[in-house]
């Protein structure tokens, strides 16, 4: 018989010879699955004619890379026991930011800067057909209209020339393209280019499931922008980089088209600027703000590795979740907007060294096809960057409109607008939002409009709950905590003028006491 550390060092052996050959398979596996998809892309782009084919050429390469990536990933993206909380000095506060005052040349500062809005998505999710920047949110202003007004007051009240880019996507540039001429004889200079047009793959067989360029017909929904992490590599690749370089740009300032607090702030501009004590510029930075309850999902900045990073809540072992959000353990989010030095993007894609975590993001197609679609987050790419910091920012800096719910909030009274910008007014005696609910009925933009006759007084409004066939007339007041539900075959109609304070609004319209 063999002795007992014969046997474990055959057996570990053999351990390791089989786990050998099975990293030797999973790589010969990997080799035959590019080579399948390089097959099935070469084939999609025989379909392809004209201008056409050469921009698709440059999408499947940026997409054969983020598809090797994704094939080599094992296991998670971050070791949980090697997250740290960032250092002191690399989350600096707003107030610090603010007090080091503004320099008399502005103008100076405003020159170097571009403002880049994400205009990739649509507005189906409240109803709306066509780019959701196109929704108007206040007083008939649409996101994109707002956004004009913002940048044109900008350049002149100190003569100026700051640029808009819109990254499009898809689905929403030639509708865009087609509003711009509206804004021909505004005092901003207004570029585009496209994100990427990458193929959804099937989940099994990790290929394309599209069988021609087409997006029509059963090509309808194979097609997907693949998030904004993408603009680095779309903006390099349209030469618009370039030419904003060539103009003396130095900095972008990128936000998402439908946070109405993402305006151009001239103390971060400044901060950006100069230089800091050991002579480096900072080339990123990520404004954050405090978490609430309402955020717990949202991305957070973490040390790793020595690099400042960001964390979403796909890349967390599922063990550890609670803790992500966990409002004591990361009190801040990221508010995606971001303030990006040129001249590093363009260092970091010509040395191929922009790293980002890949999202895998499951889809259903309507015929029932389970897909993958491959992508990536812009804020992610903060390691790749030197001298990267956070800001933490005020709240009034992160105002998103996802959902008609938000929609209410931005067009009553809690906001004046001003030259495109939307400020608390100064008539609310606290700091912040109500929190607002709006049942199913108000699901879409169109159905809510009929339900208001005009928008509620909401200056003194804590909580909305809103459930159920419910309308509101003319001057109505909502003060405190408002609960309104109409069970099911039931209707409220809240009468012109009432004032609702703490109440709760059941049946038949019962007025109780809160």
């Amino acid at each position: 018989l063999l002795s007992k550390p014969v046997c474990f060092s055959l057996m570990s052996l053999s351990k390791g010879l089989l786990n050998g050959e099975m990293a030797q398979f999973q790589e010969v596996m990997r080799q035959q699955l590019e080579t399948s998809m390089h097959t099935e892309l070469e084939k999609l782009l025989d379909t392809a004619t004209g201008a056409d084919k050469e921009v698709s050429k440059k999408d499947f390469e940026g997409f054969k890379k983020l598809f090797h990536r994704f094939l080599q990933v094992k296991g998670p993206s971050v070791e949980w026991s090697k997250i740290h909380r960032p250092p002191e000095d690399s989350i600096q506060p707003y107030e610090k930011i603010v007090a080091r005052g503004l320099p008399d040349s502005v103008a100076e500062s405003l020159n170097k800067l571009v403002v880049v809005k994400l205009n990739g998505g649509l507005g189906t999710s409240m109803g709306c057909k066509g780019p959701k920047s196109l929704i108007s949110v206040r007083n008939e202003n649409t996101f994109l209209d707002l956004t004009v007004q913002q940048i044109e007051h900008l350049n002149k009240t100190y003569n100026t020339d700051v640029p808009l880019v819109l990254m499009n996507s898809f689905n929403t540039d030639e509708d865009t393209k087609k509003i711009l001429q509206k804004y021909t004889h505004h005092r901003v200079k207004i570029h585009t280019f496209n994100q990427s047009r990458y193929p959804r793959i099937n989940k099994e067989s990790l290929l394309p499931v599209a069988t021609d360029m087409g997006m029509t017909g059963q090509n309808a929904d194979v097609w997907y922008p693949p998030g904004h992490g993408d603009i680095y590599a779309s903006f390099y690749n349209s030469g618009l980089l370039d030419q904003l370089i060539a103009e003396g740009k130095e900095y972008i300032f990128v936000s998402n088209i439908d946070n109405l607090g993402a305006t151009v702030d001239l103390h971060i501009l400044h901060h950006l600027v100069s230089r800091v004590p050991n002579g480096k510029r900072c080339e990123f930075i990520m404004e954050v703000t405090d978490k609430t309850r309402a955020d717990v999902k949202g991305g957070t900045l973490i040390q790793y590795d020595g690099k400042l990073r960001l964390l979403e809540i796909a890349q967390v072992p599922k063990a550890h979740v609670d803790e992500f959000k966990s409002v004591t353990k990361f009190k801040i989010f990221n508010t995606n907007n971001l303030w990006i030095s040129l001249g590093a993007i363009k260092r970091l894609q010509e040395q191929n060294a922009m790293d980002m975590e890949i999202i895998v993001n499951p889809k259903t197609l309507d015929g029932g096809q389970n897909v993958i679609q491959l992508e990536t987050a812009v804020g992610a790419a903060i390691k790749s960057f030197d001298n990267a910091m956070g800001i933490n920012v005020p709240r009034s800096r992160f105002l998103p409109v996802k959902t008609v719910s938000d929609l209410l909030l931005v067009m009553s009274n809690l906001y004046s607008l001003e030259a495109g910008s939307l400020t608390m007014s100064q008539k609310r005696e606290f700091p912040t939002t109500p929190h607002i609910k709006l049942g199913s009925s108000f699901n879409k933009v169109q159905e809510y409009q009929n339900r208001f006759e005009s928008i509620p007084d909401m200056l003194e409004l804590d909580h909305l709950t809103v459930s159920g066939d419910v309308t509101f007339g003319k001057q109505v007041s909502l003060k405190g905590t408002v609960i309104i539900i109409a069970n099911h075959g039931d209707r409220i109609d809240i009468p012109a003028g009432t004032i609702l304070e703490n109440k709760i609004v059941s049946g038949n319209l019962r007025i109780l006491d809160h």
